[in-house]
């Protein structure tokens, strides 16, 4: 039988029935202060459409995943095309953008056109 999820003492249950301002005192302070100053226009028009549908598409990756979220699927963009996920319950808390990593790590191979032939050399072992 899967265990529950906890957050900060409370059950995903119980954070549901939360309002955003009891919520947010149970974020770490950046997170607090940014539900605080309030939500963006972009921030709002997600929420309704979250609540509204099953499915999203979004480029607001600054969002924070909030608990009436769990469940959801959220595609967000990268800066190159948009990464689907499901929203589970230890994403609460989290911004949708760390999940959608939009820096591809650097892979080098060979050298490439304009190097000199000094850098060029590679050992064989």
């Amino acid at each position: 039988m899967p265990k529950d999820y906890i957050y900060r003492g409370k059950t995903l249950d119980e954070l549901k029935a939360l309002s955003l301002e009891e919520f947010a005192a149970l974020l770490p302070s950046r997170e607090r202060r940014s539900l605080k100053r309030g939500m963006s226009d972009a921030q709002k028009t997600l929420l309704k459409d979250i609540r509204a549908n099953a499915f999203v598409k979004t480029h607001v990756r600054d969002m924070l995943i909030l608990p009436e979220m769990v469940g959801k699927k959220v595609a967000v963009y990268n800066g190159k095309e948009f990464v689907t996920y499901e929203i589970i319950p230890q994403m609460v808390g989290l911004r949708l953008g760390d999940f959608s990593i939009s820096v591809k790590e650097v892979k080098h191979s060979s050298p490439g056109m304009g190097a000199t032939r000094s850098s060029k050399y590679v050992p064989l072992k």
